[in-house]
């Protein structure tokens, strides 16, 4: 027998035992992160970057970000973590705080999974055999006596979530003294990363008879878009206290805070504490980053670097253009007017031009947003003009003010369907005009605010004016001899010149609480970052009213449910859904916008990276409701775990996807589409295609369809 695969066994056999080894401790925990650009481009994505802050020498190559933290850890079985830094260094900016923390470097490799974007096996799980191979490399004894087996990790499939390199392990024991392990980005599913090395070094405790985690290193190189780096993040644990008494209050959804003076501490400080000593680079970064900060944001500075991005060129007409003024920090400009151009039979050829100014005010990330959007139609001939005001109070508890008005053309469905640009193309090409829009004339009052951690409140109230639209135009670039036009008639197609719904002014109020049930942040000064949870579902609880209408009949009453979470099966990918519910009342009249839509796709095209909230078999307006419904999305992506286990299939690294999708209303028998799918698809490291087949029920077959899933689309709109 493979005397590697005996040693393996006896660790998986102990796995758990060592992984509850350790009930609860509190540490001291020091982070050095590093990220370095080679030969960076002057641009990126049309953009001057400059020398990134200081940060670039004369081949364009230096250190992007560098950065330390001390911080005291408490920890608590099964999965209970605080931290609170009390010491933050970040090159160049001595008001700024690291965004190196614990929770995000927290790699455990007695679970039987670790999670580095994807769920990747570790080589000690309990299904460890079923992903690698072993060899025995070599054995020796540490400085106590103890026998320490040196473990080549081979993974059986080049592209499954594994690593490969080497694992210590002591002998009789069975615990970890050492791993040095490999991944790629192709095997962690992370596009833009070439490779990752993972380096664990323990420590045995004599008190305590523990084998703790001293150190760790995550070495990593990147490249995409042309610009390629590396870095590394580094992590040194001291000052162990075991089985310490907390509090009952010890632990809460807070799981990141800082300490008053973190950003304050001087060289000194840092010279006396810091476990890792400097590199030479790593030196002369924060000694020119901190000697120019000063100067960098400085009016006369600012101003020069401004004056050179501000320069206005013939092709900001068609590119768009953003002025900007970084000493005062606001920004004024236009959007694009080339990638704006759209067409449907309403408008006909459209063209759209978005006018934007901001103003920020400070650190905490206060700001003052004002947008014009005029949108032209060049058969209908007509100018309609929109704007909107929106002020953001601070970035804790987020509160958003908006207010808007003006008028748009607007699909029935305000969850916009369809996009412009696909029904652009359906509409000039194939003959499909499945874009049905009408006028909305509007005064809009919007807020937004998280009242507690977890819970957040949308609520809206909106002045409208409604007018029904018709078709315009009957141009066609591929004239189909077989199809014609539809009307812009929802409920008929054939209905051309006949309104949908009769001109009418309501009053809409939309009330909306969300809550993530189970949300953990990050506390920075000024500022929250919030973690969802997956291991708990997300609850929204909707009404909405229509009220004041100058016809009684358009008044009603909306309620609305809705649940949806993404849950990790280890390494057998990730099962979501999203269920919604909802009935109104007083609505056997209602104008049809006001209407529960659902989501169809007559396009065979998708454009999103998950499927939860579409059926991309049914018509567009096919289930509309004015009276009670409830649908259903499940999706499980396998992330691997089947097509990573076929021969030849699997060198191309593709995902196994199956959904389940379910409507049902009182006016139709329950509609179903069953679909299976192939995500992942594209080249080398741009996976932008998905491809899906499906089938629909209703009392039988209804019908295929052949789904291409372009993910890229949705930054087109």
């Amino acid at each position: 027998d493979n005397p590697a695969n005996r040693i393996i066994r006896q660790t998986i056999a102990n796995r758990k035992r060592n992984l509850e080894k350790i009930r609860a401790f509190k540490a001291d925990f020091y982070s050095k992160g590093l990220i370095r650009i080679k030969n960076a481009p002057e641009k990126i994505l049309g953009q001057d970057i400059g020398d990134l802050g200081g940060g670039l020498d004369s081949t364009r190559t230096g250190i992007l970000y560098l950065s330390e933290t001390l911080s005291k850890i408490h920890f608590e079985r099964p999965d209970k973590l605080k931290e609170e830094i009390v010491a933050s260094k970040v090159a160049g900016n001595d008001s700024g705080f690291s965004f190196n923390n614990a929770t995000d470097v927290d790699f455990n490799f007695y679970n039987n999974t670790i999670e580095i974007e994807s769920d990747m096996v570790s080589p000690i799980s309990d299904f460890a055999f079923n992903y690698y191979r072993y060899e025995l490399d070599g054995i020796f004894y540490d400085d106590f006596g103890n026998l320490i087996n040196k473990v080549k990790v081979i993974p059986k499939r080049e592209n499954d979530r594994v690593f490969s390199g080497m694992i210590y392990i002591v002998e009789d024991q069975w615990s970890l003294y050492a791993l040095e392990l490999n991944t790629t980005g192709q095997q962690s599913q992370i596009e833009a990363v070439d490779t990752i090395l993972l380096k664990q070094n323990f420590k045995y405790s004599q008190n305590d008879a523990h084998w703790v985690l001293l150190s760790q290193s995550i070495d990593f190189a990147y490249g995409i878009f042309g610009i390629k780096g590396d870095g590394r993040f580094t992590a040194v644990y001291s000052n162990y206290e075991f089985n310490p008494k907390f509090e009952a209050k010890e632990f809460s959804r807070e799981l990141l805070s800082f300490t008053e003076e973190a950003n304050k501490k001087d060289s000194t400080f840092w010279n006396t504490i810091r476990p890792v000593p400097l590199t030479s680079e790593e030196f002369v970064d924060y000694s020119k980053k901190d000697s120019i900060q000063i100067v960098r944001k400085s009016k006369k500075y600012l101003d020069s670097i401004d004056a050179k991005s501000n320069r206005f060129n013939p092709t900001n007409l068609l590119f768009g253009y953003n002025y900007q003024n970084s000493y005062k920090d606001w920004n004024l400009g236009f959007s694009s007017l080339l990638s704006s151009i759209g067409f449907n039979t309403v408008q006909g050829f459209t063209g759209n031009l978005d006018v934007f100014y901001r103003k920020d005010y400070d650190e905490f990330r206060r700001y003052l947003g004002l947008r014009t959007s005029m949108n032209y139609g060049f058969e209908d001939q007509r100018l309609r003009i929109s704007g909107s005001t929106t002020f953001k109070f601070n970035n804790v508890s987020r509160p958003f003010l908006t207010l808007s008005g003006g008028v748009r053309t607007e699909q029935f469905n305000e969850s916009q369907p369809i996009s412009p640009f696909i029904n652009t193309i359906s509409t000039l090409f194939f003959e499909d005009n499945y874009m049905k829009l009408y006028d909305r004339y509007f005064l809009e009052l919007s807020y937004s605010h998280e009242w507690f951690n977890g819970f957040r409140w949308f609520s809206t109230i909106s002045y409208e004016q409604r007018k029904p639209l018709f078709n315009t135009t009957d141009y066609v670039i591929i004239d189909e001899s077989r199809d014609i036009y539809t009307s812009n008639n929802p409920f008929n197609e054939n209905a051309f010149g006949l309104p949908t719904f009769e001109t009418h002014k309501i009053v809409k109020l939309n009330i909306t609480g969300r809550i993530r049930f189970g949300q953990n942040y990050f506390s920075y000064p000024g500022s929250k970052a919030n973690i969802s949870n997956n291991d708990y579902p997300t609850l929204y609880l909707g009404y909405e009213k229509g009220l004041g209408a100058d016809d009684a009949r358009f008044n009603y009453d909306q309620i609305k449910l809705r649940v949806t979470q993404r849950v990790n099966l280890s390494n057998k990918g990730q099962f979501a859904y999203n269920i919604k519910a909802g009935k109104l009342f007083n609505a056997e009249n209602i104008a049809f916008m006001d209407y529960q839509h659902f989501n169809g796709n007559q396009t065979h095209i998708g454009r999103s990276e998950s499927y939860l909230n579409v059926f991309n078999n049914l018509p567009y307006y096919s289930r509309s409701t004015n009276d009670k419904y409830w649908e259903m999305h499940l999706e499980h992506d396998f992330n691997g775990y089947i097509l990573g286990k076929i021969p030849l299939l699997n060198k191309l690294n593709y995902n196994l996807v199956l959904g389940v999708h379910t409507l049902s209303t009182p006016e139709f028998k329950p509609y179903q589409e069953f679909s299976i799918g192939i995500d992942d698809i594209g080249f080398k490291k741009f996976k932008f295609m998905r491809l899906d087949y499906l089938r629909s029920y209703q009392s039988g077959y209804k019908g295929d369809a052949l789904i291409f899933g372009l993910k890229f689309l949705d930054l087109i709109d």
